[in-house]
């Protein structure tokens, strides 16, 4: 018989702990919060401090009637909820549940479901943490004050079933803000002229107009351009100077639960919501078929850089035998945490990076797959060496007019090798032009090919799409 009672949120959490735990455990599960505020009332005393009203949320009678039962047959009961201030609550709802039951209860803390991890938690458990609970509190007092005090508001004055809170308030408010500017926004025309360059050998390239008469080139109409391209199109395009330097671009530090749901959103269409149900089903565990029930990830609710020593031994192990020595630091890499960041907790990463992405694909889902990928590559990336990049600006002249062109070249890959940034270059604004240019001197006459004027019109700032809507709610810290 089990001497030992151990309470996880969900069913596959318990799965997953279960093989590592052996006979001895009896492994259950609360399935998420088993005590709320009540649904059809307040259940805030304003009159007095504030005092929450806690009930048995409906539905949830029968799971706490299991785990009460499991709790008289063991001799220590562990309350493992995740660890945050959600799993706090939990942990400490349970624990008053169980306060008649005189057993001993020991928090336990897992950062990630391995075999290591969940037997040094159960190895060394703690007590349960009246600050991290506390916290949760309020913020559950702040969302049910907000919430019942303003939605009925929203039900008389925009659509009844619609509801406020402390964080899809402010989120509101800045989404209608941003909207009056863009109703606001003024569009103004302006013009760019491109020449289409050829110099003695390939390839060919084109260079923006930048100056003109000495001064910043800012033209405004089409017929300013057509003056332009009056006084330049029969002048020799000279070289007027070649300018290339080496430029080293670090790694991105790893993934916190809002860059992840931003790299999700942007480059594999992701929801936030979708996201993190599915870093949910890799941090719970997946069955890998030999090697059983394997949880992929650590714990995906974080904000922190911070990885640890064994995480980063193994990564350069990896990237060393992978990669070669090229790509590998001297020392691991550091990233600081921003400010306030819990530093308990550790970035998101793989649980063991030697599970990579092409080796356990046939055990994933096709979503599964993507944000594992993410993650993983993510991670490695970040204990690898910077990129080198060659850039090359040409400058020519044609009369009183400056074109310039730039060109930027991976002269060593680095982390690009793992984690290619090409959906952030595309979000970069004014990056025309880029790409291979010809070998030119200064004083060079280049071939005109052609004069393309463009006609443009300033644009108003963009919508919130999902990802940028999380990014500007955590840049303003909320």
């Amino acid at each position: 018989m089990p001497k030992n009672l151990l309470i996880v949120e969900s069913p596959a959490k318990a799965k997953t702990i279960k093989k590592y735990l052996g006979p001895d455990f009896e492994i259950k599960a609360s399935v998420g919060h088993l005590k709320d505020l009540p649904v059809n009332r307040l259940g805030v005393d304003v009159y007095n401090d504030f005092r929450p009203e806690y009930v048995i949320i409906k539905g949830k009678e029968k799971v706490l009637k299991e785990l009460k039962r499991a709790a008289e047959k063991a001799q220590k009961i562990y309350l493992a909820p995740d660890p945050d201030r959600e799993g706090e609550a939990i942990a400490w709802h349970i624990a008053e549940e169980f306060k008649d039951e005189k057993k001993e209860l020991l928090r336990v803390l897992f950062n990630e479901l391995t075999a290591n991890a969940i037997r040094r938690a159960v190895g060394a458990p703690q007590t349960l943490d009246r600050n991290k609970f506390e916290s949760q509190q309020t913020r559950r007092i702040l969302d049910r004050l907000v919430g019942y005090q303003i939605s009925p508001l929203l039900w008389g004055k925009v659509k009844r079933g619609l509801s406020a809170g402390r964080v899809q308030s402010v989120a509101v408010r800045m989404i209608c803000d941003r909207e009056r500017e863009i109703f606001a926004f003024q569009s103004e025309e302006y013009w760019s002229l491109t020449a289409h360059l050829a110099a003695a050998g390939p390839p060919g390239f084109s260079a923006r107009l930048v100056r003109y008469g000495g001064a910043k080139s800012e033209l405004k109409t089409a017929e300013e351009t057509e003056a332009v391209v009056a006084a330049v199109k029969d002048q020799p395009f000279k070289v007027l100077g070649v300018t290339k330097k080496q430029t080293r671009k670090r790694p991105l530090p790893p993934f916190t639960t809002s860059l992840m749901q931003q790299d999700a959103s942007r480059r594999l269409g992701f929801t936030a919501k979708k996201t993190m149900s599915t870093a949910q089903s890799l941090y719970e565990g997946v069955d890998l078929g030999p090697d059983g029930q394997v949880g992929l990830i650590t714990y995906m609710r974080t904000d922190s850089f911070r990885l640890s020593g064994e995480a980063v031994a193994l990564a350069r192990d990896h990237i060393l035998e992978r990669f070669g020595k090229d790509y590998l630091p001297d020392k691991p890499n550091f990233f600081k945490s921003r400010k306030g960041a819990q530093e308990a907790h550790e970035a998101i990463r793989p649980t063991d990076v030697a599970y990579t992405p092409d080796s356990i694909a046939g055990a994933l889902s096709k979503d599964q797959l993507k944000l594992y990928s993410l993650i993983w590559r993510r991670f490695v990336a970040s204990q690898m060496t910077p990129a080198l990049l060659d850039q090359t600006q040409i400058e020519v002249a044609a009369g009183q007019a400056v074109f310039r062109a730039t060109g930027t070249v991976v002269a060593f890959p680095g982390f690009l090798a793992v984690y290619d940034q090409q959906q952030e270059k595309e979000e970069e604004s004014d990056k025309e032009g880029e790409g291979l240019l010809p070998e030119v001197r200064r004083g060079d006459t280049l071939k005109l090919i052609r004069l393309e004027p463009a006609q443009h019109f300033t644009q108003p700032p963009p919508r919130y799409s999902e990802a940028t809507l999380i990014k500007a709610l955590e840049e303003n810290g909320i």
